[in-house]
């Protein structure tokens, strides 16, 4: 980003983009398929439809949409199942401590907005060992809206105490790159990410793309 002013706050999203939470959200499929006497699935079979939560994997693993009656006794059965075990495989990205390390330095706040429930978000954080360095944890049900929907990026900001335009938001989803724009937001698409969706992610006009969490220290010009 070179000439353009260092950002006050860089925000990430969770899924896909600040952690690899790819394992521990296909597990509750794995034992849901297990369960039904259905063959097992591979993780790179998973792995795109982890940034969309239950409705992509659910949909992906057990072939039922979000508009079908028993899409709700399965969603609250693999939520069940993934709370009860958040934090086996989840960590974070390699190369994105020392991108938090370098941000801290910099002295540049940084957090994490999601579209994954609060209460899920602050305990995986935690447990990641980095929620009280996180200016901010916020998560789909936060605000009364979610990603693409600017309002969980400008609460983020507000949080923070700075202007949206002086803020950088990172995601590996084409609804982050959508959230960042209409909240004015810079932003970078984690292409080392999930990256569900038939875009790849230079079809998704962010302004910057990267394929490793360290590329972000070129950019913010950190090393």
């Amino acid at each position: 980003m070179a000439g353009a002013a260092r950002p006050l706050a860089v925000f990430f999203d969770l899924d896909g983009t600040l952690a690899d939470t790819a394992e521990d959200l296909a597990a509750p499929i794995h034992a849901m398929r297990a369960a039904r006497g259905l063959p097992a699935m591979a993780l790179e079979t998973l792995r795109p439809h982890a940034s969309m939560g239950a409705r992509g994997l659910i949909l992906e693993g057990l072939g039922v949409s979000s508009d079908d009656p028993t899409f709700e006794p399965l969603r609250q059965e693999f939520l069940r199942r993934y709370e009860a075990a958040m934090l086996v495989h989840t960590r974070l990205f390699a190369g994105m401590p020392e991108v938090l390390d370098a941000l801290d330095e910099a002295g540049i706040r940084w957090g994490v907005i999601s579209n994954k429930f609060e209460r899920y978000v602050r305990p995986i954080l935690a447990g990641l060992g980095v929620l009280e360095r996180s200016v901010c944890a916020v998560g789909g049900d936060t605000t009364p809206y979610s990603k693409p929907h600017p309002e969980p990026l400008l609460h983020g900001a507000r949080i923070a105490a700075v202007e949206a335009q002086q803020c950088i938001y990172v995601g590996d989803d084409l609804r982050d790159i959508e959230a960042g724009h209409a909240a004015s937001m810079r932003t970078i698409a984690a292409a080392y990410g999930f990256c569900g969706g038939e875009a790849s992610p230079r079809q998704w006009g962010a302004d910057h793309v990267i394929a490793h969490p360290l590329e972000l220290l070129h950019l913010l010009e950190l090393r």
